[in-house]
């Protein structure tokens, strides 16, 4: 079933209020995905460098980086946030790869990722959502049908430096579409058909798309029963199959514009009352950018 969350703020006042807000709504969608959660949230850069959020074995005793590679370190019970200058991040990126104790979750310059099995209030707790500030956010509550109830099969996948979708329903070719792009040289760390979702956007945004142009593109290449909330960098994309046979509502405001599953996931949000309440069309990409 699950549940999907989404909030983009267009009013900058709000964004210290981020990770509350996401708090809340991920909360409220509980019933739809009780066995893990995740979320993205995409804060404040820092000139100059790159950030990796990684997830860390149980044990893990800190991180001895190579001579010369200067990183800065926070954890997030078992996620770090490894941040490091840009022009080392292709070492880094190398480094971490090949380290044992540590799995890639994310990739960006503002994006941070983090997900794991648990009710979605456990998992916002474990990683201090409600304190966390930002311009926009998704957010995933799993109730896992075709697959392990896994921190690698939570949502949100990230394929792509600061981009990560979510998704609700299920995709038929998911397996012809993955076959495509590994030959294409895209790389899957799970068998989950969201995270062929994720690549196949990350794939066309590489080509030079803009999200919504890739989300066009998205429409004639995948098939089957979705709901996709996509983040990038700058961007806030929606997308619903042509059927629409998943449940969906959106709000927008002069501050906000927000998705979720369900009505009652919205209704914590500021000026909720006078918002514009709508269920976003079937087979129309919705797509929301700040401004560089």
């Amino acid at each position: 079933m699950c549940g999907i969350a989404g909030l983009f703020l267009k009013n900058p006042v709000l964004e210290p209020q981020l990770g509350a807000l996401m708090t809340n709504m991920l909360n409220v969608l509980t019933e739809r995905g009780p066995d893990s959660a995740g979320f993205a949230i995409y804060g404040a850069p820092t000139p100059g460098r790159v950030k990796f959020t990684v997830r860390v074995k149980p044990g893990f005793k800190g991180l001895s980086l190579p001579a010369g590679l200067e990183a800065v370190v926070a954890m997030h019970d078992d996620h770090a946030v490894i941040s490091v200058p840009a022009e080392l991040a292709a070492q880094a990126q190398a480094f971490l790869e090949t380290h044992a104790e540590l799995t890639i979750a994310s990739v960006g310059s503002r994006m941070e990722l983090f997900k794991g099995v648990g009710l979605p209030q456990d998992v916002s707790a474990r990683f201090g959502l409600s304190g966390m500030s930002g311009t926009h956010a998704i957010g995933h509550t799993r109730m896992a049908t075709e697959s392990a109830v896994t921190t690698e099969g939570a949502h949100p996948f990230s394929t792509g430096a600061d981009q990560c979708l979510v998704h609700n329903g299920s995709l038929s070719n998911h397996n012809d579409v993955r076959r495509t792009l590994i030959r294409k040289g895209v790389k899957f760390a799970t068998q989950n058909d969201t995270e062929v979702a994720a690549g196949y956007l990350s794939d066309k945004l590489r080509e030079g798309a803009k999200l919504d142009e890739a989300l066009t593109l998205a429409l004639n290449d995948l098939d089957g029963f979705y709901n996709f909330v996509v983040g990038t960098e700058s961007g806030f994309g929606v997308l619903r199959d042509p059927v629409s046979c998943k449940p969906a509502v959106m709000a927008e405001t002069e501050d906000y514009v927000a998705f979720a599953s369900e009505y009652r996931a919205l209704v914590g949000l500021p000026g909720i009352e006078t918002a514009r309440l709508f269920e976003p069309e079937p087979a129309k990409v919705y797509f929301w950018e700040r401004a560089a």
